[in-house]
C-alpha cells in the first residue's frame, strides 16, 4: 500500500523530518529510510531512534510521531496508475489481497477519506498487527502474502473453486524490504522504487523480480491480464 498504491512514504518522511527536526537532527534521507521502509512499525522506530541517536523510547518515539502523522494522512492520494489498475483487476475478475506493515488503525486512517479503490480487496487485507502473522514474522519474511493468499483461497474453496499457488501471484511492493519478502514468497515480482530511492540498491542481491517506474507502466498482456 505505502508507496505502491499511495502516497504515504512521502508523507512519512515529511512526519519523520518534522520530529527529527525538534531534537536538532534529520532530515530523514533516503540512505536511511531505505533501512525502514516495509519493515513493521515497532522494528522501524528502534532503527531510526538509533540511527539519530535520539534521547527517546521506542513509546515516546512512537507518539510523537503518530501526532505529526495524524496531520499528514488526510493528504494520501493514490500514486500514477494505481487506482486505475485496481479499477481494471477488479474488472476483469482478477482476485486481489492487501499485504501492508501498517497497523489496522493506520490503515484506516490513510484510507478512510478515499472513496473509492479499496473496497476491491475485500475481507482479504493483512495488516502489520494481524494474528496471522507471528511475532517477529513481519518483512522480510513472506508470512504476508501467504496470509493473503490464504484469505483469497478460503473465499475461492467456499465457492467451489480451485486453489491458486503462490507461484501464480503477482506482489507489487516499493521497498527493498518489500520485494525481499515477495520473492522469498516463490511470487512473481514487481517492483516500483521511489525515484528517489533507486539508485541506492543492489539489483544483484535479491533474486529475481521486475522494475516499472509506476503502475501505468504494467505490461498486463505479459501476464494473461488482458
Amino acid at each position: 500500500m505505502d508507496g505502491t498504491l499511495l502516497n504515504t512514504e512521502d508523507l512519512y518522511t515529511e512526519a519523520t523530518t518534522e520530529l527529527l527536526a525538534r531534537y536538532g537532527k534529520g532530515p530523514f534521507t533516503w540512505d536511511k529510510k531505505i533501512k525502514v521502509a516495509g519493515l513493521p512499525g515497532s522494528y522501524a522506530t528502534n532503527v531510526i531512534i538509533n540511527e539519530y541517536k535520539l534521547p527517546l523510547t521506542a513509546e515516546e518515539y512512537l507518539k510523537e510521531v503518530s501526532d505529526i502523522q495524524l496531520t499528514k494522512w488526510p493528504k494520501t492520494h493514490f500514486l500514477p496508475g494505481a487506482l486505475e489498475l485496481l479499477d481494471y483487476l477488479k474488472q476483469k475478475k482478477i482476485p486481489m489481497a492487501l499485504g501492508t506493515s501498517s497497523t489496522l488503525l493506520n490503515y484506516e486512517r490513510k484510507t478512510g477519506h478515499l472513496k473509492e479503490g479499496f473496497e476491491y480487496f475485500g475481507d482479504h487485507i493483512v495488516t502489520g498487527d494481524d494474528k496471522r502473522i507471528a511475532d517477529g514474522r513481519g518483512k522480510p519474511h513472506p508470512d504476508i502474502w501467504h496470509a493473503c493468499l490464504d484469505s483469497i483461497n478460503a473465499d475461492r474453496n467456499s465457492k467451489g473453486l480451485e486453489n491458486i499457488k503462490i507461484e501464480e501471484c503477482l506482489i507489487f511492493e516499493d521497498s527493498h524490504i518489500g520485494v525481499k519478502s515477495g520473492v522469498a514468497s516463490n511470487a512473481h515480482v514487481i517492483w516500483i522504487p521511489h525515484p528517489e530511492a533507486s539508485h541506492l540498491f543492489d539489483e544483484s542481491e535479491d533474486g529475481e523480480y521486475e522494475i516499472i517506474t509506476n503502475l501505468n507502466m504494467l505490461d498486463k498482456a505479459k501476464y494473461y491480464l488482458e
